[in-house]
């Protein structure tokens, strides 16, 4: 089922290059398919040609911790709350915050 959606995805990708919710929706579906390889190019894409689409920075970052690229993904978070913050989107802003939190290893217990 995921190749079917994966071909629509490129599909659309043809006749749309520049929509990032098609890239994000690639990144997404690469990312899935354990793909890290597509799914860096096209969170990287979106990182450079939408720097407002704030839902990259959070998945990218999860991407780097999972390859043990903590100083990456800290850095990307940084950035995704600054979006955020910019954008006023709050709630990506407080999911951002807490995956940087856990990645600085600034995550406390609730009393």
């Amino acid at each position: 089922m995921s190749s079917t959606r994966l071909s629509k995805l490129l599909e659309f990708l043809e006749s749309d290059p520049n929509d990032p919710f098609i890239l994000y929706a690639l990144a997404t579906e690469y990312n899935a398919q354990n793909d890290k390889e597509k799914a860096y190019s096209f969170y990287l894409q979106l990182t450079d040609k939408h720097p407002d689409y704030v839902g990259t920075y959070y998945h990218l970052g999860k991407l780097f911790e999972k390859d043990d690229q903590k100083e990456k993904a800290i850095a990307i978070y940084q950035k995704g709350m600054e979006v955020a913050r910019n954008k006023r989107d709050m709630h990506a802003f407080s999911e951002l915050q807490g995956a940087y939190n856990t990645a600085a290893g600034l995550d406390y217990e609730d009393d």
